[in-house]
């Protein structure tokens, strides 16, 4: 029974309330948190891989993938302003499902951030090459990328990305307010280079591109679906900010939501534009399809600012991700369940400053020494097992404190939970297999680390409460 003591909801709101972290985010912000996580490498890099695999069809891959995250999302937003404290979905397990549960999820979601992180700091290390090399100014080969990652070429460390890693971890470290003010306006100016790709695109869009429509038919559709899944990844990392939010039980639905459905309805017109200007076949091999696109359209110069879209886009992407990461390692290590130096704000700059470091430095390092081919799937899978996790708990939560105040209820309980569940496992079968082997591998790891360390310091196991 040990395996499934619970903690009290009551205790962790109040406990969250002592912690420390500065209240210092609103809607807004949560919104341009949720927005900045969402856009980036999904649409500026995936979109290509998405639209060989779907053809034009791409456009009901987004929709596909957006309706799995937006019933998760609906869960999500009930649990953050019912249960406003750091950890997001690991936190929410531990208080309906038990420490056990909360453990894996807990490790799930450091897989899920701190990979992703990685991969996306080398995908931005390679537009900003890009970049550079239309000024003329390019780096030593050995400094490009990690080591194997160019065949034919002797590549030692991918500088590019560990230093923007660094960057990232300095700006998280010294506070959230400091962090989301840069968050915003890049997210601001990344919203504004997607909306010119749709503005300017539009133009030069051929119908007959978009025939056939669906020429994998919909497996095509479905397999697009599940890895285009990682385009929408990141306002889940919203719910992560609650103790940081000045009026949780308003603000985090407002800003779970609304970032879901700004990426969804962008996403959408995004791939109907490139796939129209550019048919789909063509995007093989292709690294910056949007960009592509608008080169075959002849805006060249338009074609510039998506690369520095792009740019920007990862940066914020980093950022968020990077920061849900600290968050949850700082909730797992106040329960005990890893060491206590993890859960330490320091006293200036109230954030858990040594978690922060060791995020940077680990996956800084994963990124500049790794190839991550697979990574894309890999994330995924994570994120559709915690999305499936936290819509049932909300099952679980209804019936164990149906009392407990809600500003935000999910609506139709409990079918939209339900069809969470079914959405994200969907998807999940349509993963590869390797990915799936990668995955139990790393929760076996996870397991010799619960029951080895974890179990043994949980502050619950030593509270008596079972």
């Amino acid at each position: 029974m040990s395996l499934f003591r619970k903690k009290n909801v009551e205790q962790m709101i109040a406990g969250a309330q002592a912690a420390g972290l500065k209240k210092a985010l609103g809607a807004l912000d949560l919104t341009f948190l949720g927005v900045g996580a969402i856009i980036g490498t999904g649409i500026f890099v995936l979109t290509g891989t998405g639209a060989v695999q779907a053809g034009p069809a791409l456009m009901l891959s987004f929709i596909i993938a957006a309706i799995a995250c937006g019933f998760a999302a609906l869960a999500y937003a009930e649990f953050a302003s019912t249960i406003p404290v750091a950890g997001s979905i690991y936190t929410y397990s531990y208080a309906t499902l038990g420490e056990l549960a909360a453990w894996i999820i807990g490790w799930d979601l450091m897989l899920e951030y701190g990979l992703a992180t990685s991969a996306v700091s080398v995908g931005w290390s390679g537009y900003l090459q890009s970049l550079l090399s239309g000024f003329g100014v390019s780096l030593p080969i050995a400094l490009t990328a990690a080591p194997g990652a160019l065949p034919g070429h002797e590549t030692l460390f991918n500088l590019p990305a560990f230093l923007v890693m660094m960057a990232i971890t300095t700006l998280l470290s010294v506070g959230v307010r400091e962090s989301t003010r840069v968050n915003n306006l890049m997210v601001a100016i990344k919203v504004t280079v997607v909306l010119l790709v749709i503005a300017v695109g539009v133009f030069h869009v051929k119908p007959a591109n978009w025939h056939p429509f669906m020429p994998n038919g919909m497996s095509g559709v479905f397999g697009a679906a599940a890895v285009m899944f990682f385009a929408f990844i990141g306002f889940d990392s919203v719910s992560s900010a609650a103790e940081e939010v000045k009026n949780p039980k308003r603000d985090l639905p407002i800003g779970i939501i609304a970032s879901l459905g700004v990426c969804a309805v962008l996403y959408v017109a995004v791939a109907a534009v490139v796939t129209g200007i550019v048919p789909s076949a063509q995007f093989a091999n292709i690294s910056h399809p949007v960009s592509y696109a608008l080169q075959v359209a002849g805006q060249n110069w338009v074609a510039g600012f998506i690369d520095l879209g792009a740019v920007l886009g990862m940066l914020t992407v980093i950022l968020v991700m990077a920061y849900g990461q600290t968050r949850v390692m700082f909730a797992m290590s106040r329960d005990g369940l890893l060491p206590a130096a993890l859960s330490k704000v320091h006293p200036r700059f109230a954030t858990p400053f040594a978690t922060t470091w060791l995020v940077g430095i680990v996956f800084g390092l994963i990124g500049a020494l790794v190839p991550l081919n697979v990574l894309a799937e890999l994330i995924n899978i994570g994120t559709l097992a915690a999305f499936s996790m936290v819509s049932i708990a909300v099952l679980v939560l209804r019936r164990t404190h149906p009392d407990l105040p809600r500003a935000f209820r999910c609506p139709g309980v409990p079918v939209v939970p339900v069809l969470a569940v079914a959405s994200c496992l969907f998807l999940m079968v349509n993963l590869s297999a390797v990915t799936w082997i990668a995955f139990v591998i790393w929760l076996l790891v996870g397991m010799v680390v619960y029951f080895g360390y974890s179990r043994r310091h949980s502050k619950l196991a030593h509270s008596g409460r079972k």
